[in-house]
Parts: structure tokens; C-alpha cells; sequence
């Protein structure tokens, strides 16, 4: 996903297999799609090649149905003698799909979860650390280039939980704690040298956190923030700290 329609555009966001959308409008050339991500509302430009189209029914059923997403850092669809590699996180709408109707050409191996079952903290801890030395990509949601608010996405929505695309925006969602009161499985949110709110990551145990800063890394967490030890400096400065995970 691009923020204009056209190849040279920065990358903001990315749809993962199995991800559907809705389509705002094309561009004057045809070559390019404004859609909306039904997941987390968030908007951007696709090229119409990666495009395909569905009905209305079809999109409504995707949107009530529980289907299976993948636990599985990387793994791999088998559908008509071709392989389709797919990444942890991407949904398996398999059954009545039409891009699927040969289910009896079509196999997967992988682990997978009920999209909606929530996992508590130890499990999502787990799963975080699954993405460390992820290289940091703006705009990623996979394991071979991710950012910040990406990782802390991909990780809530893979555990059962919906979580919006920026940091902006996952910080207006769940309650407010304090760092004394803050457990694994929440939130942290950081500003920059300038005061701006831009980063953030999840709470480990033992004062640490795990994000995405240069790669997916675990770095100290005090009341100051994140104080990097390879690098003996912060990096960021703590900000505020939200919980989402209903059973916390």
C-alpha cells in the first residue's frame, strides 16, 4: 500500500495474504486503486494488477466468518501444483473462496489459530519474540521488514485482538496505566528528541520491552524509556502506557 498512486511513492502499509478490502476509487490512468483495509480502516494505493475483484456477498461473508490465521513465521499454500508463500499473520479464508473452489487441489500444513481466539500474555510474548532481528521497514507487517506500530499490529492480531495501523491511532485504544502498574502484554508508547509521539512496543518481563527500532529488539524499559545497552544511551523517551489484553 502507497500513499499516491505510483510506484516511486513511500510504502505505508502492506496487505498480507488472505487481507481484503474495500475499493475507494481508481486513478485517472486506471493503473492504481485507493482502498480501505477492512481490518484496521486504514487507506492507501495499490496497483490494479494485485487487484481482484469479489461480490458484495462474498465480502460480507469474509467479514462474519472465522476463519484461520497463520502462526507460523513463514510458510506456504500448495493450490494447482503452485506454491503461494505466505508470512505469520496472513488469514486462510479457504473454504468457499473463489479463489479456492478446487479445495481438493489445495493444501496447507502450517500452524494456524481461530482469528478471534485470544491468547494470553505468555503466548503473545512468545509470538513477539518469533519477529526479533526483523529488520525495521516503514510501512512492513512481515517477518522480513517491519516498523514499530506494524510489529505491535501483527503481534496483537495473530493473539485475537484488533489493533489499528499507527501509533497514533493504538494509542487512543485500550485503558491507561501506570509503569509501576504495567504488566507483560502492555502497551508502551514513546517520544522523539522533538516531543513527538512516534514509537512504541511491548512490555516484556523484568523491565524490558520488545520493538521495532533498527530491527525487532529487547531493550531496557525505567521510567525515563527505552535505554538501549549496545548503544549505553535511550533512544526513546516514555511517554504513556495502554492495556489491551482483556484477561490483563
Amino acid at each position: 500500500m502507497r500513499a499516491e498512486g505510483d510506484d516511486r511513492s513511500e510504502m505505508t502499509s502492506q496487505l498480507l495474504f488472505g487481507e481484503h478490502y474495500s475499493v475507494i476509487q481508481k486513478d485517472e490512468s486506471n493503473k492504481w486503486v485507493h482502498i480501505e483495509n477492512t481490518f484496521d480502516g486504514y487507506q492507501g494505493w495499490i496497483d490494479l494488477k494485485q487487484h481482484y475483484s469479489i461480490s458484495k456477498e462474498y465480502y460480507n461473508q469474509l467479514c462474519n466468518t472465522e476463519y484461520k490465521i497463520c502462526t507460523d513465521l513463514t510458510s506456504r499454500i500448495l493450490f494447482k501444483k503452485n506454491v503461494i508463500h505466505i508470512t505469520i499473520g496472513a488469514i486462510l479464508p479457504l473454504l468457499t473462496n473463489p479463489l479456492f473452489e478446487m479445495e481438493e487441489q489445495l493444501a496447507f500444513t502450517g500452524e494456524a489459530k481461530s482469528l478471534h481466539q485470544r491468547w494470553g500474555a505468555e503466548q503473545l510474548m512468545n509470538l513477539a519474540k518469533k519477529y526479533l532481528n526483523t529488520p525495521y521497514l516503514w510501512g512492513g507487517k512481515t517477518p522480513f521488514g517491519i516498523d514499530c506500530s506494524g510489529f505491535t499490529q501483527q503481534v496483537f492480531k495473530v493473539a485475537g485482538y484488533q489493533l489499528k495501523r499507527d501509533s497514533s491511532e493504538q494509542i487512543l485504544q485500550g485503558n491507561e496505566i501506570t509503569l509501576e502498574g504495567a504488566i507483560p502484554g502492555d502497551l508502551a508508547f514513546f517520544t522523539n528528541k522533538e516531543g513527538k509521539m512516534n514509537h512504541v512496543g511491548i512490555v516484556l518481563k523484568d523491565e524490558q520491552i520488545i520493538h521495532a527500532s533498527g530491527k525487532v529488539r529487547i531493550d531496557k524499559l525505567d521510567s525515563k524509556g527505552i535505554f538501549a545497552e549496545d548503544q549505553n544511551t535511550y533512544t526513546h523517551t516514555l511517554f504513556k502506557l495502554k492495556r489491551i489484553l482483556r484477561e490483563a
